[in-house]
């Protein structure tokens, strides 16, 4: 599995020949965003930040889409998206996080979370994280600190900061006591790599 980021929430993730794109950046965003074509697309929230499916249908590919919660089965990829309230550009939204089940892999990507405070639901469904894309730019997502004390709780063996800037993805690796932590372009991983981790923080180069 190879993990790929482009700026705010958009992550990028291929297994063999099978490619996912969470939170595509839109052209309307004022953030600069990037193309790659995508079999699936996953979007938390219906912003330009978060929805630019167009960004992902490239090169004679168009993603199956995915946009809120429910149960999926695509290419072999089981996926579950679970609504949680959230607040963004000063409005009331649901936003959508993900569980994702590959290559015995579970990956949680949180979205466009505000609070730490999850449903029971989610919480149970929660379990066994092998990597955690968790938001840490303060603002109107999770705080560095908040996001680190979510992590810890959801006790994911890989953790990926995202939506930060310097500033804040610093305080977070203080707050996960990983300030030595170097980013990396892109990170590869397979279950061998993951098991018996237990909160490594990863940080990724904005492609």
């Amino acid at each position: 599995m190879i993990i790929t980021y482009y700026g705010k929430q958009f992550m990028r993730v291929q297994f063999g020949d099978v490619v996912l794109a969470f939170n595509p950046i839109g052209k309307e965003s004022k953030e600069s965003s990037s193309r790659f074509g995508a079999d699936i697309a996953l979007v938390s929230l219906d912003h330009p930040d978060f929805a630019g499916v167009e960004s992902v249908t490239y090169a004679g590919k168009e993603p199956f889409v995915i946009t809120g919660p429910g149960e999926y089965e695509v290419n072999g990829v089981y996926i579950k998206g679970y609504a949680v309230p959230t607040t963004h550009g000063g409005d009331e939204h649901l936003n959508t996080v993900y569980i994702v089940s590959l290559e015995q892999m579970t990956l949680v990507h949180l979205g466009a979370l505000h609070s730490g405070e999850l449903s029971q639901e989610l919480k149970e469904a929660l379990d066994e994280i092998d990597v955690l894309f968790v938001p840490v730019g303060g603002g109107e997502t999770l705080l560095a600190d908040d996001a680190q004390k979510l992590a810890n709780k959801l006790g994911a063996r890989i953790v990926i900061p995202m939506d930060g800037n310097d500033k804040t993805v610093k305080q977070f690796l203080k707050e996960a006591g990983s300030e030595d932590v170097k980013p990396f372009d892109k990170a590869t991983l397979k279950k061998k790599d993951v098991d018996g981790k237990e909160g490594e923080v990863i940080v990724l180069k904005k492609t």
